[in-house]
């Protein structure tokens, strides 16, 4: 009887990316390698997922091994991104099935999608119509996140370096601007990601390690913005320290759920367009009390920002890579590993897993207990929570005072079908 050929897989980075999401593709890639017995090639998207429906499968085993290693101190996508949402199977059953006829067409029969809950949706479904269609897929969901904000896992790939440059950031800007108060400028707000969820703005409280410290104030998506408390703290922590420093959200809104910077259009994801809420915070606090005030937008500094990774990030962001290939060769599927952490007093972790119907399309938010009570800042709670995640250093090599970043050769396969797909 002849043995069934092994089949390949398709690996795809979906949304914004991370310091560490090309570690996860370095753990999951290096894993596969190690498994040629029961996956063949590892094809990536390019693009992510549009990769998929267009066809456009980037061959990996044309890498080399120091050029895959390297995607470990190599920050964004190495083999792009996307911002693009598959709708439901009612809606567009069709773009579900053009995944499956090039699954079918370049025998690949493992799934393996590196996102956050949107993405987690996505593989369930394909898993659920692949069956439907008689060519059942593994899918494996690979967490990753900046915002903190998927269930079940402990924390998200990608927060924890987030998390520590901003940290890192407030700090410094704060030691500027208290040496400049005096004559200068007096108030300083910082904007960061997270649009419903509040932990990388909640990471900036780790600078604050005694009264006085910078940040003086944290304006989270989880607590409505109240502008007579907000002006009155900026007021006292002015007279009092002599200067202001404010990290706040994207997502800071109004009672009513305005939100403070709402640009009045929505992204690719239906999701409301932020324009930028530092400057309306700036100058508020410059129509009200007249500081003298300057504002920064970490923006996409914050996610790329590799040269500051934590260390704790980069060896599990490696790790759910490597442990989604294992859990798909054991026979596991629809699942998504997990970041666990031991209850222990040093800092353990260990992996585990959850089903992906758990996990779609669910936002984890700042429980209330990690917020102050005035809702400006953070608890010892969260602070307990949040440090193990930004501690230890894992620099990428430098040369001429430069970080050394691996750029891929992502080689396409030769296309076999002969309906092409437009996004």
């Amino acid at each position: 009887m002849a043995q069934k050929k092994k089949q390949n897989a398709f690996y795809a980075q979906s949304g914004g990316v991370t310091a560490v999401i090309n570690a996860s593709a370095c753990g999951l890639i290096e894993t596969a390698r190690q498994h040629k017995d029961k996956i063949g090639k590892v094809y990536a998207g390019r693009n992510g997922i549009i990769g998929a429906l267009t066809e456009e499968l980037i061959d990996t085993s044309k890498e080399s091994k120091k050029d895959i290693a390297a995607l470990k101190h190599t920050p964004s996508g190495a083999f792009g991104s996307c911002r693009y949402k598959l709708k439901s199977l009612e809606e567009n059953r069709a773009e579900y099935e053009r995944l499956i006829e090039v699954f079918k067409a370049h025998n690949i029969g493992y799934f393996f999608y590196n996102g956050g809950g949107d993405s987690m949706d996505t593989a369930n479904k394909v898993s659920q119509l692949s069956e439907t269609l008689g060519y059942p897929i593994t899918c494996i969901g690979v967490p990753k996140t900046v915002d903190n904000d998927l269930p079940i896992t402990d924390n998200c790939p990608g927060f924890g370096s987030v998390a520590k440059y901003v940290a890192v950031s407030i700090r410094e800007a704060g030691f500027d601007v208290a040496s400049m108060a005096k004559t200068s400028t007096k108030v300083f707000v910082m904007e960061v990601m997270g649009r419903h969820a509040g932990w990388i703005a909640a990471a900036g409280g780790l600078a604050a390690e005694k009264e006085g410290d910078a940040p003086h104030i944290i304006l989270f998506p989880e607590i409505a913005f109240n502008k007579e408390r907000f002006l009155k703290k900026v007021n006292h922590c002015v007279k009092k320290f002599g200067y202001c420093a404010i990290v706040v959200s994207e997502g800071a809104h109004y009672k009513d759920g305005t939100f403070l910077a709402d640009a009045g259009s929505v992204d690719a994801f239906g999701h409301k367009q932020l324009g930028g809420v530092a400057p309306v915070v700036a100058q508020m606090v410059k129509e009200e009390l007249g500081y003298k005030y300057h504002w920064a937008v970490a923006d996409y500094l914050q996610r790329a920002a590799r040269h500051i990774a934590s260390e704790t990030d980069v060896e599990q962001a490696y790790a759910m890579g490597k442990a989604a290939v294992e859990l798909a060769i054991s026979g596991k599927n629809a699942v998504m590993p997990t970041i666990v952490r031991k209850n222990t007093k040093t800092y353990r972790w260990t992996i585990g897993e959850a089903p992906l119907s758990a996990v779609a399309n669910v936002e984890k938010m700042m429980p209330r207990s990690f917020i102050s009570k005035d809702g400006l800042h953070i608890t010892e709670e969260c602070r307990n929570y949040l440090l193990p995640l930004i501690k230890g250093e894992s620099y990428p090599p430098y040369k001429n005072g430069l970080p050394q970043y691996v750029t891929l050769k992502n080689q396409l396969v030769p296309k076999k079908l002969k309906t092409q797909f437009s996004i």
